[in-house]
């Protein structure tokens, strides 16, 4: 069921949209702990710190595909909210074209260059050969990635969050059967549990990509309507690669601190690998509201309903004070039985480092919920290029606490490497998205866009 932000009451609608969006992150979350969670409890610590290796790599690469995909989206929910069917399929078939492209070139791009970056990252070498299998299977999917993202983002721009949920869910069972299978049964190792990975997004993605365009038929592009249009894919490129840019410059920040870890060895990589999948699981919530808000606050543009993108950031960052403080206490009492997921009890030192590195994390969540929210909503407003400068603090903070602090402090230094980035991204956030809304209030007196409440009809 698709849904219309831009009426009723924000906080509702954003809840009842939010939900789904929500529990789909937990079961990524899943999804992705299903491979790290297997892959250290069977094969131990050395092919955990492996594939934690690669977390950053990944990310840069993968994240500016899944970047891409979010950007794209977002003149198709602006469209949405318009009731501009017409232009919400020529924006689909240009994302069409746009995303088979990309993604041939970041597969050929990311093959031939992994083994430098690795190297690059000092990866150990009794992690580098596992390392090295792992990535080059998930860089070999990354159009099974950018299709699945694509149409999950485009079920969201037109207000439906329950659908991606449904097959998320079908592809977390199916990743976690697959693993068992892949390392367990077969002897694949780590590269068992990234042949799961891609097969089941591609499941995914196919059922996805069946129903949605059976159930909705603003989905549904004819022959004739199918047309490439230079100027929509320039503003489509607009939205999508400064956004991709921010996943892949905070990303390189997250490779220089990774190439410090690897430094400590195996054991403190594989305590920053579990730790950072437990943080995961914690931040969901906020996660969760930060992606929501640029569907909300994209729709609401289009209907130019500039009130209620005011009242739905004022009211999401409320609640994610809230939630904040929730995740705080999450994190003392979660924080030790979910990083057993990925360990043993025995290993004590290594899980006293997870502990820790929560600790840090867990106190500055909210720096990272209004860091998630602001960023979305400027995405959402179309000012692209201001989020991605954020991720250019981050990139700035990350290396400087891992170039100059890491060596001098030592393991406290990495647990503060995120907070410091957070804190970065705020510092330029806040006053970027006070500029933007004051910029587009100008613009909807101008235009006579709705602005306060004791306009609304």
């Amino acid at each position: 069921m698709s849904r219309d932000l831009t009426s009723g009451n924000p906080l509702k609608q954003l809840a009842l949209f939010i939900w789904p969006v929500l529990l789909g992150n937990l079961f990524q979350q899943l999804y992705n702990i299903a491979d790290t969670s297997i892959v250290g409890r069977f094969l131990g610590p050395a092919s955990l710190a492996a594939i934690g290796s690669t977390g950053s790599l990944t990310f840069m690469v993968i994240g500016f595909a899944m970047g891409l995909c979010l950007g794209f989206c977002i003149p198709v929910a602006r469209a949405f909210g318009a009731k501009d069917i017409a232009a919400l399929r020529l924006y689909l078939s240009n994302i069409i074209a746009l995303t088979i492209a990309i993604s041939v070139v970041l597969s050929i791009g990311s093959a031939l260059l992994t083994n430098r970056i690795l190297q690059t990252m000092q990866t150990p070498d009794d992690m580098f050969d596992d390392a090295r299998a792992y990535i080059s299977i998930l860089f070999s999917g990354i159009f099974v990635t950018m299709a699945y993202n694509i149409l999950a983002n485009l079920s969201r721009s037109i207000g439906d969050s329950r659908t991606p949920l449904i097959f998320l869910i079908a592809a977390t069972f199916v990743n976690i059967a697959l693993d068992l299978l892949f390392i367990l049964a077969f002897g694949w190792g780590v590269s068992g549990a990234a042949i799961a990975t891609v097969i089941s997004q591609a499941a995914s993605g196919i059922a996805c990509f069946i129903y949605m365009t059976r159930r909705f038929p603003e989905l549904r592009i004819s022959r004739k309507e199918f047309r490439l249009d230079a100027r929509v894919m320039g503003e489509l490129l607009y939205m999508g690669v400064p956004m991709a840019l921010q996943f892949s410059i905070t990303a390189v920040g997250s490779i220089i601190m990774q190439a410090c870890v690897n430094q400590y060895g195996s054991s403190i990589a594989a305590a920053v690998t579990a730790g950072s999948k437990v943080q995961m699981i914690l931040t969901t919530p906020l996660d969760s509201i930060g992606m929501s808000m640029a569907t909300y606050v994209s729709q609401n543009l289009g209907a130019r309903r500039l009130d209620r993108i005011r009242t739905g950031v004022n009211q999401t960052l409320l609640a994610s004070l809230v939630l904040s403080v929730l995740g705080f206490f999450g994190a003392l009492k979660l924080g030790p039985p979910l990083a057993l997921l990925f360990l043993d009890a025995s290993q004590t030192e290594i899980l006293a480092h997870i502990q820790q590195y929560l600790m840090y994390s867990a106190s500055c969540l909210y720096v990272l919920a209004s860091l998630m929210i602001l960023r979305n909503a400027l995405q959402g407003l179309g000012y692209s290029v201001p989020a991605m400068a954020a991720g250019l603090f981050e990139l700035i903070a990350r290396a400087v606490v891992g170039l100059v602090f890491v060596r001098s402090i030592g393991f406290s230094a990495i647990c503060i490497s995120n907070p410091a980035a957070w804190f970065a991204a705020d510092i330029f956030l806040i006053p970027a998205y006070a500029m933007a809304m004051r910029r587009m209030k100008r613009r909807a007196a101008v235009e006579g866009w709705v602005t306060t409440s004791s306009q609304r009809v």
